[in-house]
């Protein structure tokens, strides 16, 4: 199984990058919004944990900037009837940390945030995830050094509302109003306070 990738970043697409390795083999690694949006550009290495999925079809890699996100992604996609796609929707609204205390705390309304799953989905994640899901080790818990820093979190966070599908247009106002009041936000924290004011608004 491929476990970890290291090469020259020739394409970012909106849900996945070729990476050309030394080898001169070139692998399209799918990723969060998130992430993708922080990767440098075309022309520049990178290095990315990756999990491998095996299909009869097919054979996919998902890439992530640490080994925490990539340890929760193989967490999230042990859990019965929820798939890679899903998991890196859940990993585009938390970050690993964040994730741990959603399952600690059994917030399932905030689970909920993360477009097609609701209450009783949300229930059943959770109960499975407080067998599966792993303490993070403070060595996991570390920042990646592979992807510049210097992207604040409202980049991040535009990034993982238009993953989720909704338009730059529609989201930047609320998103800026948002973190001018409470700039000390975490990426996830800021992604759920635009979802809930959206449907907030969506009720009027």
């Amino acid at each position: 199984m491929i476990g970890y990738l290291q090469g020259t970043i020739l394409e970012v697409r909106s849900t996945s990058c070729l990476l050309l390795t030394s080898g001169g083999v070139g692998y399209t690694v799918q990723a969060a919004a998130p992430v993708l949006e922080r990767l440098p550009e075309p022309g520049q290495e990178l290095s990315l944990y990756v999990h491998t999925v095996v299909r009869e079809d097919a054979l996919e890699l998902y890439g992530f900037p640490s080994r925490a996100e990539q340890e929760t992604f193989s967490q999230l996609i042990a859990v019965s009837k929820l798939g890679p796609k899903t998991a890196l929707a859940i990993l585009s609204v938390f970050d690993p940390r964040e994730l741990e205390n959603v399952v600690q705390m059994e917030n399932v309304q905030s689970l909920t945030r993360v477009p097609g799953i609701g209450p009783k989905s949300a229930k059943r994640i959770i109960w499975e995830l407080k067998d599966k899901l792993q303490p993070l080790s403070s060595e996991l818990q570390g920042p990646s050094t592979e992807i510049p820093a210097g992207q604040s979190v409202f980049a991040d966070a535009l990034a993982g509302l238009v993953q989720l599908g909704y338009s730059d247009t529609e989201v930047r106002p609320i998103l800026s109003e948002i973190m001018n009041n409470e700039p000390e936000l975490m990426t996830g924290e800021a992604i759920r306070a635009v979802l809930k004011r959206m449907a907030g608004t969506g009720n009027n």
